[in-house]
């Protein structure tokens, strides 16, 4: 009787699954016949983008769905949710049935089911309140990747246009931290593409406290480096449960911002095992991570946060769209160990790609919806400082492209050329955006036959590097196989120690170690 039972539960379950519409994306195979204009689709912004990188202004990708097919869909029992241009796709709600019926049609190329309204997700960011007093906290947020050289040059992220994905933006309208951005009409458009309406200050807190990493301020001083930037704000997440319909929320937003001229993209979201599994971090296989590729292919530098999993066993990689080739992935740095923050995830791809890319304090200070201000512990945070950062560096380097500027951010980092998949290239700084600064030769090595002995030189007691809260005396080193793939690394805190003997005997020759301390970088053959 109980077998009997369980298997008659098992039945009514999947008859109720086959009874719900489910959500799906249909692709169609042309856009025949439609017609479009630049000039009045676009913002003069994003006109100016696309002459910028050398993309035509009329590009297939652009063009809008064909509404017959669009109508044909409806008339077959779908709702219609959004119909990307980008990849000539419409999100529809249907029953199996309905489906099946759906992909007959000759128009219809293919179609993948994403169950847009199944399973849940809890928001990447993980926000405390701050111990008393995190006054030097607000100022090395922002000092540590270079707020004085760039103020030098008068440098603020000013004509760059940002676009912020996020759960919501309560208090930015009213907030004193944003005031400055209230006065001078700085925020361009916004968009509730969960509720299909303009206004988005409401629902969840944690877009205000992001944006406030990018541009805020706290009595007068930055919390973040782009104070000068515009903005568009853009919601797309659910605050209580995170269901697939929020990456289509993140295409639509994203070829909205397009749309209004965005040159760099903010996004503190990831989509990890609710949905996927650890193999499908490939930068391919997630629709939000192609949407984020698309995006970067029409000249917007993508900002995305790593993750939060690192120290999860079941997960512990970065989560997607951060895996996604083209994006500019961002790992957590603790503000006060100038070392890997614990929760931040981890590279690299399933694929084996590297990221993340660069990093940034994990744990910041930043402004509450009903006012005030407090610490917030994320990756989350961590994105929006480079946010900041990548808006100064467009202002630097107007010519460049979102990929040039992509490279130009890695280069600033405070460990480049080394990398790790804990630290990336490390935090970036503006010296190193803005003039390349040269480095001492921090060390010197000796090799043995089962090591290489690393020996600090004599040096003045230097003054903190650019990207260090601290003289933080971190050895990096990392062995990487022949065709350069990271196999091991490591981080030593030497506590006064002048010398270090690095073991080599269980690496087969042909393998190499890269070696960084304080600036200085140097890689050896075995």
């Amino acid at each position: 009787m109980k077998r009997l039972l369980i298997l008659c539960l098992s039945l009514f379950a999947f008859a109720w699954v086959q009874a719900q519409d489910q959500g799906a994306w249909v692709f169609f195979t042309d856009k025949d016949g439609v017609s479009f204009d630049p000039y009045s689709y676009f913002h003069p912004k994003a006109i100016e983008r696309r002459k910028n990188e050398g993309l035509p202004l009329s590009h297939i990708t652009d063009w809008p769905v064909r509404q017959d097919y669009q109508e044909i869909l409806q008339e077959m029992g779908a709702e219609l949710l959004f119909s990307s241009r980008w990849f000539n796709a419409s999100a529809v709600y249907a029953s199996v049935e309905e489906l099946q019926a759906i992909a007959q049609l000759p128009f219809v190329k293919s179609i993948e089911s994403t169950m847009l309204e199944d399973g849940g997700l809890a928001e990447v960011e993980d926000d405390s309140k701050a111990p008393d007093g995190f006054k030097g906290l607000a100022w090395a947020q922002t000092e540590v990747m270079g707020l004085k050289e760039f103020r030098a040059q008068k440098i603020n992220g000013k004509g760059v246009r940002v676009a912020v994905f996020d759960a919501g933006f309560p208090g930015v309208d009213k907030h004193e931290a944003f005031e400055h951005i209230r006065q001078r009409d700085g925020i361009k458009a916004t968009y509730d593409f969960v509720k299909n309406k303009s206004f988005v200050y409401d629902y969840g807190a944690h877009g205000t406290n992001v944006l406030s990493c990018i541009a805020g301020k706290r009595n007068g001083k930055p919390l973040g480096l782009a104070t000068g930037a515009d903005f568009l704000l853009a919601r797309t997440e659910m605050t209580l449960r995170e269901p697939f319909s929020e990456e289509k929320n993140w295409l639509a937003a994203a070829e909205w911002a397009d749309k209004n001229g965005a040159d760099v993209i903010n996004s503190s979201l990831g989509y990890t095992y609710h949905r996927y599994f650890t193999w499908d971090m490939d930068g391919k296989k997630s629709l939000v991570a192609r949407a984020a590729n698309m995006a970067a292919r029409k000249g917007i530098l993508v900002v995305n946060a790593a993750g939060n999993e690192g120290s999860t066993d079941s997960w512990g990689i970065v989560g997607t769209p951060a895996d996604a080739d083209s994006v500019l992935s961002i790992g957590g740095i603790d503000p006060w160990t100038n070392y890997h923050i614990n929760f931040s995830s981890y590279g690299p791809t399933a694929d084996g790609r590297k990221k993340p890319n660069v990093s940034a304090f994990g744990y910041a200070v930043t402004a509450q919806p009903k006012g005030g201000y407090a610490g917030s512990y994320g990756t989350s945070f961590a994105s929006p400082l480079v946010a900041g950062f990548a808006a100064c560096a467009k202002q630097a380097k107007p010519q460049a492209k979102a990929m040039e500027l992509f490279q130009a951010i890695e280069i600033a980092g405070s460990l480049y050329p080394y990398y790790d998949y804990a630290h990336g290239h490390g935090m970036p700084h503006a010296s190193q955006l803005l003039n390349a600064v040269d480095l001492l030769e921090t060390f010197s090595v000796t090799e043995m036959p089962e090591s290489i002995e690393v020996t600090l030189k004599d040096l003045p007691e230097p003054k903190p590097l650019p990207g260090e809260v601290s003289n933080a005396p971190y050895l990096y080193f990392h062995y990487a196989d022949p065709k350069g793939k990271i196999v091991n690394y490591l981080v030593v805190d030497l506590e006064g120690a002048t010398s270090y003997s690095i073991s080599t005997e269980d690496f087969p020759e042909a393998y190499q170690v890269f070696i960084h301390y304080r600036g200085y970088s140097l890689k050896i053959k075995l």
